[in-house]
């Protein structure tokens, strides 16, 4: 009997962390189950472990000198000017006691999520530990040190032999994943972020489209700071909906970071929890229009992991099993229990006031921006799909 969804989870994925004062934090993973759990809308039933990735795997995107790198850093082996040629050992990505073992965890954990959607277990997977998107072949980036969607990707490839469209709404661009298939035509990458001109990496420019026979299979949304929902929306839905239906593909896999919230610490975007109710939907609706349903999502970014990540990433699970429209009243035990360690006041519904911040004076403006680049990004698309035949 095929599932609607499972929740891939185990403790093991708590072992990604850096240190106490690191903005990377896995506590949100606990605080989103617990938040689940709370609204009676996680079954035991519904979860089921990762499975530790094996080197065979991490290689399919991975370089073994990395790896073998990596595996040293996690035992203390490896001298710091050495670590640090492979993106370790710094202030993004420092070195931490068994980190090759946890972030294998979190790579096994969205391979485990491929292979129940398509092997027809579940219609849908959700692993919120992965979403590692700024990993290289052979460098850490970002807080990430695997590239989880990467490995994902490929062994979707190689396995099922599927085409993959990648969506990545995280507020940062999806740069790992986008350079690892910069050339392949099987795989096309869509990220809407916040614009690069002030925020890490710095990439994700509507000019970067691919290469070689990849060409024309990138997609990029860099918005403005300060993009409100309505606008925000506006550009995802719009694109989303034209790159699938160039591109249908066999499955899709979205990354969900929750950075583009108002009160994230480390972007600018001024969203609020509205798009992350519409985020999966969408993905979902589209899933089961061009894919038979099939549909892999993993986490992300999201550093106000209190306010914001617990939230957002509940609505995914939600909108995967349907149980959106059933749920209504946000726990008010939920926050209570979690207020003493919070530091801030945590909220007590589902959606944001609409005053949680002023009126943003450039409204206007970056709207209009923001649609001056949907449209040069999707001009080449909008040109094929005009010159293919009606069917």
């Amino acid at each position: 009997m095929t599932k609607d969804a499972v929740f891939i989870y185990s403790d093991e994925l708590l072992g990604y962390r850096f240190s106490d004062q690191h903005p990377f934090n896995q506590t949100r993973l606990t605080l989103t189950m617990d938040l689940l759990s709370e609204i009676n809308a996680l079954d035991p039933d519904e979860i089921v472990p990762p499975r530790i990735a094996t080197d065979e795997e991490l290689f399919l995107n991975h370089d073994p000198k990395y790896v073998k790198a990596v595996k040293r850093a996690s035992v203390g082996q490896l001298p710091l000017e050495q670590a640090e040629g492979f993106g370790i050992g710094t202030e993004d990505t420092p070195i931490f006691n068994g980190m090759h073992e946890a972030s294998a965890y979190l790579v096994g954990g969205t391979l485990t999520a491929v292979d129940y959607v398509m092997t027809g277990k579940a219609k849908h997977a959700l692993h919120l530990g992965g979403g590692l998107h700024h990993g290289f072949k052979g460098k850490a980036s970002g807080f990430c040190i695997y590239n989880d969607s990467s490995v994902a990707i490929r062994y979707l490839q190689e396995k099922y032999g599927a085409r993959v469209l990648y969506v990545d709404t995280d507020a940062h661009h999806g740069d790992g994943v986008q350079w690892s298939f910069y050339d392949d035509p099987t795989v096309c990458t869509f990220s809407i972020h916040e614009t690069g001109r002030y925020l890490f990496p710095g990439t994700g420019n509507i000019n970067e489209r691919g290469h070689g026979k990849g060409y024309g299979y990138s997609f990029n949304i860099p918005l403005d700071a300060f993009t409100e929902d309505e606008s925000w929306l506006e550009a995802y839905e719009t694109s989303f909906r034209e790159i699938i239906e160039f591109f249908k593909p066999d499955v899709i896999l979205t990354q969900n970071g929750a950075d583009a919230h108002y009160y994230d610490p480390l972007t600018h975007l001024s969203a609020t929890m509205k798009i992350y109710k519409e985020i999966p939907r969408i993905a979902h609706e589209l899933a089961h229009e061009y894919c038979e349903g099939k549909w892999i999502a993993v986490g992300g970014g999201g550093y106000d992991i209190w306010r914001v990540v617990p939230r957002a990433w509940s609505l995914i699970w939600l909108e995967m099993t349907g149980r959106m429209n059933a749920t209504t009243s946000f726990p008010k035990a939920w926050s209570e229990s979690w207020n003493s360690k919070a530091g801030v006041p945590l909220p007590s519904e589902w959606l944001d006031s609409e005053d949680i911040y002023p009126p943003i004076p450039r409204k206007k403006e970056i709207t209009e921006k923001n649609k001056q680049t949907v449209d040069k990004a999707l001009y080449s698309l909008r040109q094929q799909l005009r010159q293919k035949p009606s069917s």
